[in-house]
């Protein structure tokens, strides 16, 4: 069961990540005036390929919460950055651009952190906190996520706000959505329904202000940004939300904090790399 959840984590990073990619090539050439407005979204939704990225990242959540539920959230979260590699390798390939030594060093450590983190996982035997403390979480997260819409228009109405705000807002998502998995295997439909909602809304606002983002800065800043950010974050404030067993990890913990070290280094290596840039940006091959 766990190999299943750690290759079902692997593949819906990959339906994420390409279907960003196709969305991102919409948003880019919307009205710079719609940025955090529902007018962007409204604009977008009418565009075939962006509803064909948005198809693709919804193909992607059922593998999220078959993965969520069948392996531990530590070892899932990291997983969705290995969708990277493929945006890199279709990058290259458009762009006719050698991978350089630091893109093969980001790659490198993507995989061997990916490994450790499964090698050095604890036992599958997650259990929710309290209900303060699991609202908390999400709540906090959420808010985050509104940040940029009270400072529109103000000084401090820059790229990066929505940037990390959409990070903090697909943040939320991942752990609504491991919630609402976890309601559902054991049997608790009305709270696995109000975790499907908040993952909704989260995501829908943090797609509105990583859409923002994206059309404010380039892509070699925002994105290493908000995909460490948004991957990374949760598996941080996973103690204050889950009850795990870490005794039961290798060295107590430490393979497993190894491996997330690793990953992180080889994920903003990565996504600095300008052929992953520039297909997240939704440029053309050549217009970078």
């Amino acid at each position: 069961m766990f190999a299943l959840g750690f290759s079902a984590g692997i593949a819906a990073s990959v339906l994420f990540n390409l279907g960003l990619a196709l969305q991102a090539l919409e948003a880019r050439v919307a009205p710079a005036a719609e940025g955090l407005r529902a007018a962007l979204l409204v604009r977008l939704i009418k565009r075939p390929r962006w509803l064909i990225g948005l198809m693709l990242g919804g193909l992607g959540v059922p593998l999220e919460i078959l993965a969520f539920a069948n392996a531990p959230f530590v070892v899932v979260q990291p997983t969705l950055a290995v969708g990277l590699l493929v945006l890199l390798g279709l990058g290259a390939r458009m762009l006719g651009e050698p991978v350089r030594a630091v893109t093969l060093l980001g790659v490198i450590a993507i995989i061997g952190g990916t490994a450790l983190v499964a090698w050095g996982a604890p036992s599958h035997s997650e259990t929710h906190r309290g209900a303060v403390a699991v609202v908390g979480v999400i709540a906090a997260l959420v808010l985050a996520s509104l940040v940029p819409f009270p400072l529109r228009g103000t000084r401090f109405d820059t790229a990066l706000v929505p940037n990390l705000a959409s990070a903090c807002g697909f943040a939320a998502t991942n752990i609504a959505t491991k919630l609402m998995g976890d309601d559902l295997n054991t049997g608790h439909h009305a709270n696995a329904v109000l975790w499907l909602g908040v993952a909704i809304v989260a995501g829908l606002v943090a797609t509105l202000t990583g859409m923002t983002a994206l059309q404010r800065r380039e892509a070699t800043i925002v994105v290493p940004i908000s995909t460490a950010v948004q991957t990374f974050l949760p598996v941080a404030f996973e103690p204050l939300f889950l009850q795990e067993r870490l005794s039961t990890a290798e060295l107590g913990g430490g393979v497993l904090i190894a491996g997330l070290v690793v990953m992180v280094i080889g994920t903003v290596l990565v996504a600095r790399t300008r052929a992953v840039s520039t297909l997240v940006a939704g440029e053309q091959p050549g217009a970078a």
